[in-house]
């Protein structure tokens, strides 16, 4: 298993913060739009550099994603920015029917996504975003694993032309992805090579993944560990190459196991090679308050349940 480290931990937030500013430094057409959380979604430091090019829409998302919209008729580059929740299933007809129908180059970015978004309960934490927003054709989806790989994703959805749903979080993680790191857009980054089983983890479960990884090779099963950062479009190239090898799946995802990366992984296998496949996801449930280390534990998307996840699957090869 190959090591990881990290020297301190991040919200992916604030990785979107800073490459919201970096792309905004890089090309004068990005502008940035908030719902009334411009200190939850980190921007900060894109306000004081670029005033002139923030819009402060105020607690109406549906009309921020009308305004965005209209924006990019001008060559504007908008990045809408609000928690998942309001960012998909507060504005889903707006995004539906003046962003995705219509091909608008939207950025759609979503912070505190899934159960980590902790102590505020069920009504604000989403678990169903992934598969709203692929379902949109033409849509991109990323779902970046920490600081570093969040900034550059940020930075990299500037130059795609197109509709995209970017999705990050609250709580702070391990930095282990490289700083100067260049992101692109739905290509697979492999964690770890291996033989024995294939993991394929998106945002915070990629360290989940790692840690699982290590406790896998104690127990002499050599995981390949793959980070899935973009779902939509999906890597099915490394998908197929890495079951090729193993013969069966784990997918990890702090989402519903409905209409997440599993399913998505599950139709690729269906159309050329099924294999077995076991899901770590949150079993078709909404969630409820607690601090996010509780939520993982008590969901099932903790270190242990992707080890067992692999036990179970691996038996039925």
């Amino acid at each position: 298993m190959k090591k990881y480290t990290y020297t301190e931990k991040k919200d992916t937030r604030s990785g979107f913060g800073a490459g919201l500013l970096e792309a905004g430094k890089k090309n004068d057409q990005v502008v940035a739009l908030c719902a009334d959380l411009i200190g939850s979604l980190k921007m900060d430091a894109f306000i004081k550099e670029f005033p002139e090019r923030f819009f402060q829409i105020g607690i109406a998302e549906a009309n921020m994603m009308g305004i965005a919209a209209g924006l990019t008729i001008g060559g504007k580059i908008p990045f809408t920015g609000t928690f998942a929740n309001f960012s998909t299933g507060r504005v889903y007809d707006q995004i539906r029917q003046s962003i995705a129908y219509s091909d608008k180059n939207v950025k759609i970015c979503a912070s505190h996504a899934g159960l980590t978004l902790g102590e505020d309960g069920a009504t604000h934490q989403i678990l169903e975003d992934i598969g709203m927003m692929k379902m949109l054709p033409g849509m991109t989806v990323i779902n970046p694993c920490d600081y570093n790989q969040t900034k550059a994703a940020t930075m990299a959805i500037a130059e795609h032309h197109g509709p995209v749903y970017l999705r990050f979080g609250r709580p702070v993680v391990p930095v282990f992805t490289p700083a100067d790191q260049k992101f692109e857009i739905g290509k697979a980054w492999m964690v770890n090579e291996g033989t024995d089983v294939s993991i394929f983890a998106t945002g915070h479960l990629v360290w989940k993944a790692i840690e699982a990884g290590e406790k896998l090779a104690e127990l002499g099963i050599n995981a390949e560990i793959i980070n899935i950062h973009t779902i939509k479009p999906l890597d099915e190239e490394a998908v197929l190459k890495s079951v090729a090898k193993t013969g069966c799946v784990v997918t990890a995802e702090e989402h519903n196991r409905y209409g997440g990366l599993g399913d998505s992984i599950a139709q690729v296998l269906t159309r050329n090679n099924p294999v077995p496949q076991e899901y770590v996801a949150v079993n078709d449930s909404f969630g409820e308050s607690g601090t996010p280390d509780q939520l993982m534990k008590k969901y099932g998307l903790d270190t242990e349940d992707i080890v067992s996840a692999v036990q179970r699957v691996m038996k039925r090869k």
